[in-house]
């Protein structure tokens, strides 16, 4: 019911929206003789705000038409290599004939399956198609996902990760951003238990809840806080006609935004206000920042119920991963069987989704890896989005994360007879009793900072 009602709302804004956009053009119109008094100029900025919070916002496109590599500028095209009902695998195809033949890593990017859509991930993507030949995982709304196309739920995750892998083939890299840690570690232990020769060369998991129950945030509270039948009686709908997947049970991406948004409802109402006053004065460059961020927040795509419901119960409440008891079509997921895949986590010290230590946790799941190809990262100042976007990103965790993917590739090419080269971050041990920052010299006291 809720999601009618929401639908239906939708229909009765629409003419509303219409005048305040009509209302907007007159008063703002150059033929307008009093355009430029201070009473229009707030009324067609209060009706730019307006129309701004009440409209439906589609899928963004990545936009990314073009890269930087060695100083030239390359062409940049976006192509579905492999497509799934839930998801298409996009890769991101450089020109070669303006850089010519390049053998940069393979880098499977998993997008979050969290109500947001893949280009929520912009930025990612364009610091890692630089220097990375880089794929990423393009989810699917569910509500356009006809009902007879089946389900989804956390093991066909898992499965799509594993073949999306095996696609790819041997040295492949895996960067598993927020919720999909889980299912990434989970494939990763899946394929090693197999052996299969597609495991993946390392796995960088940010932001991720590996275990909820270290530093738990407000969101894993909530989480716990009621039964699953709790969620599945108040926020699983149906989609309502005329969507394709009419009928099909999800829960719907303007719940999830809303949960989003009264977290920080202040900082969000005072971001609106500061946009009525930017509109006001004519600052076009903080309007046009504003309106960039929110038409992706504000985007906002279903997840099918059994897969929302799935991940609430095994990750948030039931912490049956770090607890070793997670199954997947009834084989016991054991991360102790990963061996050849070298890991890497990176938290925000400022993250109010992903507490401190919930990622660091898969480092003890995965107690047989080499000491040396552990590697633990905590990013100061940043929060949960400071992760995987902005100057920090660009500047502090890409290139970490970039000279790891080459480290590894350098000793897997060598077959491990290489002495160790020196790292710029920390390497943790598996003893846990200290994280060694390897721009020390030799024999000098490891550093105890997390940070770096």
């Amino acid at each position: 019911m809720q999601y009618y009602t929401y639908e239906m709302a939708h229909v009765f804004m629409h003419p509303v929206r219409l005048m305040a956009r009509t209302l907007k053009a007159q008063v703002a119109s150059p033929l307008n003789p009093f355009a430029d008094l201070e009473f229009s100029k707030n009324i067609a900025a209060a009706c730019e705000v307006f129309e701004g919070m009440t409209r439906r916002y589609g899928k963004p496109e990545f936009g990314i038409t073009e890269t930087k590599v060695g100083g030239l500028t390359v062409p940049v095209r976006e192509e579905i290599v492999l497509k799934k009902t839930f998801c298409n695998l996009l890769h991101f195809d450089r020109d070669e004939t303006v850089v010519g033949k390049r053998y940069d890593p393979k880098v499977l990017l998993i997008a979050p399956m969290s109500g947001h859509y893949a280009t929520l991930l912009r930025s990612t993507v364009q610091e890692l198609i630089k220097e990375h030949n880089l794929y990423i995982t393009d989810w699917t709304d569910a509500r356009d996902v006809p009902l007879h196309e089946g389900g989804f739920d956390l093991n066909d995750f898992i499965d799509y990760i594993i073949e999306f892998i095996q696609y790819l083939g041997p040295n492949t890299h895996v960067i598993a951003v927020c919720q999909p840690a889980v299912p990434a570690l989970a494939a990763a232990a899946v394929m090693a238990a197999n052996d299969d020769p597609a495991q993946p060369s390392s796995m960088t998991l940010m932001g991720g809840p590996i275990d909820t129950r270290r530093n738990p945030t407000q969101v894993n509270k909530l989480a716990e806080e009621k039964p699953i039948s709790w969620f599945e009686s108040n926020v699983i709908n149906f989609v309502p006609f005329p969507n394709a997947g009419f009928g099909r049970r999800v829960y719907p991406g303007f719940i999830q935004l809303t949960g989003f948004m009264t977290m920080n409802l202040e900082r969000h109402t005072q971001a609106h206000m500061k946009l009525f006053e930017n509109l006001v004065k004519g600052d076009c460059d903080s309007v046009n920042a504003h309106k960039t961020f929110y038409e992706e927040y504000l985007a906002v795509m279903d997840l099918p119920a059994e897969f929302y419901l799935q991940t609430v119960k095994t990750v948030f409440q039931d912490h049956l991963l770090p607890k070793g008891e997670i199954m997947h079509h009834g084989q016991r997921i054991d991360c102790s069987a990963i061996r050849k895949t070298a890991l890497m986590t990176v938290e925000g010290e400022r993250d109010d989704i992903c507490g401190l230590g919930q990622t660091e946790a898969a480092h003890d799941l995965c107690s047989n890896l080499p000491i040396d190809e552990h590697y633990y990262y905590v990013q100061p100042g940043v929060g949960h989005y400071g992760v995987f976007s902005g100057t920090r990103w660009r500047t502090e965790i890409a290139p970490r994360i970039r000279e790891m993917i080459r480290t590894v590739q350098f000793k897997r090419r060598t077959g491990g007879t290489e002495t160790r080269m020196p790292l710029p971050y920390h390497t943790l041990h598996a003893d846990r009793e200290a994280i060694v920052d390897w721009r020390a010299p030799t024999g000098a006291a490891p550093n105890g900072s997390a940070a770096g």
